[in-house]
């Protein structure tokens, strides 16, 4: 594989797609596709090539990224016309790599070279194409062994607004610290202060399974609001809570459900959207959030969608 280094540079480069280091060697068949495809097989004097009915050729990969043929050969780049060869006693060119898909690079580039030998309807193997030489074509290469295999890719994240499928709150609920003891009821209003903090029930119905659900904020500005408004001071600070149940017309800050899952920290201001949380749609169940702040916040709004949304919503898609 490639030095450390290269290795992390790599690695950051491209995320998902970085590659594995090896600290010993690690053996492997190629095949290549694109322009021309098969096995790569090698001639008795180390050219190694696709086509003409050739057996699959072993090679070895090092922690530097230089390849080694099955009888211990190095593999080089032939200067000037950079052919992939494995001569006996020579030094294998570094900067080789596997990445978790198996997909064989040089110097982070995939893509090499397959051009017509005339011979057995062979094809050598190539970084660049050689100047002058016709009939060449784009391949990839890809390793049978020496991969771990690519992640999940993330999941799915539903636009920050309500222009597909989504889901309002049925209920929402103020509770009050300074007043632990006082169940507030049903309320229109999503409310956070100091002292209060709202939780929100969401349905979700059946037809949401499978989908992806995004737990949303939409702030707008008071001027493109015609339906509601709001109040808003302080630093903007709040946080938003998964909780472990959902709350009801009697729930007061003392029986209040349990935080399953802290969302992190915002700080809102007019104006602006943001994605709280993503994660599969738990179809025909009901959950709850909660907003609270520990801070000087202060913000008070009408809960509704026409024509501007204001609030929290799960969008679906």
């Amino acid at each position: 594989m490639l030095n450390t280094y290269a290795v992390s540079a790599l690695a950051l480069a491209l995320g998902a797609n970085a590659l594995v280091a090896r600290d010993g060697n690690c053996c492997f068949h190629l095949t290549a596709s694109g322009g021309e495809s098969g096995t790569v097989g090698q001639l008795s004097d180390g050219q190694n090539r696709i086509g003409g009915g050739l057996s699959p050729a072993t090679y070895c990969i090092d922690s530097n990224g230089g390849l080694t043929d099955g009888n211990g050969r190095g593999c080089i780049l032939t200067p000037p016309t950079t052919q992939f060869q494995c001569d006996s006693g020579a030094t294998p060119t570094g900067g080789f790599s596997v990445g978790c898909d198996g997909s064989v690079s040089y110097n982070g580039n995939s893509n090499f070279q397959a051009c017509p030998t005339g011979e057995n309807g062979e094809y050598n193997i190539y970084t660049t194409a050689p100047s002058g030489q016709g009939g060449c074509v784009t391949i990839t290469l890809n390793a049978d062994s020496c991969h771990s295999g690519c992640p999940p890719p993330p999941p799915k994240q539903c636009p920050a607004d309500l222009s597909g499928t989504f889901e309002f709150p049925h209920l929402i609920v103020p509770i009050d610290k300074s007043n632990p003891d006082k169940a507030y009821g049903t309320s229109y209003n999503g409310e956070v202060t100091p002292t209060i903090s709202s939780i929100f029930n969401f349905d979700i119905p059946a037809s949401d399974s499978g989908k992806t659900c995004t737990l949303v904020f939409l702030f707008p500005k008071q001027s493109d609001l015609q339906t509601s408004s709001f109040t808003f001071s302080g630093s903007g600070q709040i946080d938003f809570s998964s909780l472990a149940t959902t709350a009801t017309q009697q729930t007061t800050y003392n029986n209040a459900p349990k935080v399953s899952k802290d969302l992190g920290v915002f700080t809102v201001s007019p104006g602006n959207s943001y994605t709280i949380s993503t994660f599969s749609c738990p179809a025909n169940t009901a959950i709850s959030f909660e907003l609270s702040t520990s801070s000087d916040t202060n913000l008070n709004y009408f809960q509704d969608y026409n024509p501007s949304p204001i609030g929290l919503y799960i969008t679906v898609c």
